[in-house]
């Protein structure tokens, strides 16, 4: 079962597509966006990822960054970034450790669960039930950004 809303965000830090660390604590003070999914370049996957690319504007100019996970390692990650001009990173979360600490795992793939991590490093937001074509949307519909 996720995590839920007004628990703390489990801290973390890994690679991103490019092999660039990103700490989660980086982005205290600001709204974040962590959305798991289970594989790169799979139809859910896909129309999921670019759902985000296709509003990842109206995220920029709010301000809030926008973080993809699943346990597929950076080759993979860019490849799937590269495909599909993905402009948001894609985190490499190869040993599951982040699956876990959100509770996401479902059993060697992330699940698709989607957190809002609010500017106090407190979980806002948890979508598990998710349109893949509309999730991007409908999350800055319901935040009402």
């Amino acid at each position: 079962m996720p995590l839920n809303a007004g628990d703390t965000a489990p801290d973390f830090t890994v690679k991103d597509t490019n092999g660039n660390t990103v700490r989660l604590s980086d982005y205290a003070g600001q709204m974040v966006v962590l959305y798991f999914y289970p594989k790169d370049d799979t139809p859910g996957c896909t129309k999921q990822a670019c759902s985000f690319r296709d509003n990842y504007t109206q995220y920029t100019s709010k301000n809030i960054p926008v973080f993809g996970v699943s346990m597929d390692d950076e080759a993979s990650h860019q490849k799937f970034t590269e495909k599909f001009s993905l402009p948001f990173p894609l985190l490499a979360d190869t040993d599951g450790a982040i699956t876990k600490a959100y509770d996401v795992d479902g059993g060697g793939y992330s699940k698709r669960v989607t957190y809002v991590i609010g500017a106090d490093g407190k979980i806002s937001k948890v979508y598990s039930s998710i349109q893949t074509e509309t999730h991007a949307a409908d999350i800055l519909q319901d935040l009402g950004v």
